[in-house]
């Protein structure tokens, strides 16, 4: 999140301050630095035309944008930013080539497969999404009562950051959701996109702070350019004598109806883990000198015969 940016440059700036005097203090901070090189160097970044979804699937990423396969996505979403484990991994997760997976700022788009069937759009047209966005808050609070059984992250829906839209002549539905989450001043944007398919639906959520919307937003078309469905998977490709109609509608993609029944959180937090109990030490470490070190000035103060006027502008707000 973009406050862990912020946080880090304060502890950048105390550690180049007082480096002479806090070695442990530098020391935890160039060990975090270190680690998030190591995570970074070990990930397995992709460009190029790939086959995703057995085959269903194509994305061709072009040099302006990287992408991580299943098994370093799952890695990423799960260990490192500390989201529920699942039993069906992403396909992989496509960011900009600037962006990493242990930086705070940022989106990164997840992009997963789900074989639910043919979705009928007959409905898009009808919904109510003021309605719809009621009911969705209604089941946040439940969510919410199964996040904090697992210790999780409580998320507080605001609303819509984006009002859905469907395209229909592309099969394209698109919308964005704000939530809030306790302590951070910065609220959670969740981008979801889903593409209908002939068997289902290719979904790309991007994760990120609401302050990279408007970068979101800009980049939007060039990432739905990347990824199409193959011949024979397209919906236009459906065969009603043989294939199967999935159980949801418009609707229920965007009340996240059908990830609920799979037992899945249908919201994703980019929450680095190991990153914030690295600042927290480190910031620790660092106020405790910090505190040490004024603390002995003043009592030196009082031996001087001339009042000396203390520089303040050194406080760190306590984390």
């Amino acid at each position: 999140m973009r406050k862990i940016s912020f946080l880090f440059t304060g502890l950048f700036m105390a550690t180049a301050i007082f480096a002479k005097d806090n070695d442990d203090s530098t020391k935890l901070v160039m060990d975090m630095l270190q680690r998030m090189d190591s995570i970074e160097s070990a990930l397995h970044y992709k460009t190029g035309k790939l086959s995703l979804a057995g085959g269903a699937v194509s994305i061709n990423i072009p040099e302006q944008f990287k992408f991580l396969e299943s098994a370093d996505a799952k890695y990423v979403v799960e260990d490192l930013w500390g989201n529920p484990p699942s039993t069906d991994p992403p396909l992989g997760l496509l960011m900009p080539v600037s962006s990493n997976v242990t930086m705070a700022g940022g989106y990164t788009f997840i992009v997963s497969f789900q074989d639910m069937g043919y979705v009928k759009d007959d409905d898009a047209a009808k919904i109510n999404y003021d309605d719809l966005l009621k009911e969705m808050k209604k089941s946040n609070v439940e969510e919410n009562e199964e996040r904090k059984k697992l210790n999780l992250t409580q998320l507080n829906l605001v609303g819509w950051a984006a009002k859905p839209y469907y395209d229909k002549d592309r099969k394209i539905l698109h919308w964005a959701k704000e939530y809030g989450i306790a302590g951070e001043e910065v609220n959670t944007l969740n981008y979801d996109v889903r593409v209908l398919g002939r068997k289902g639906v290719l979904v790309l959520q991007a994760v990120s702070t609401m302050d990279e919307l408007d970068s979101v937003n800009a980049h939007i078309n060039d990432v739905l350019a990347m990824v199409n469905f193959t011949e024979g998977n397209r919906y236009s490709d459906f065969d009603s004598s043989t294939d199967n109609v999935a159980a949801w509608t418009i609707g229920g993609l965007v009340a996240g109806k059908v990830l609920a029944k799979a037992g899945l959180f249908s919201v994703i937090l980019k929450f680095l883990k190991f990153i914030i109990a690295g600042v927290v030490l480190a910031g620790g470490a660092i106020w405790r000198f910090i505190s040490g070190r004024r603390k002995k000035k003043e009592e030196e103060m009082q031996y001087q015969p001339e009042p000396v006027q203390t520089n303040t502008d050194t406080d760190l707000p306590v984390q």
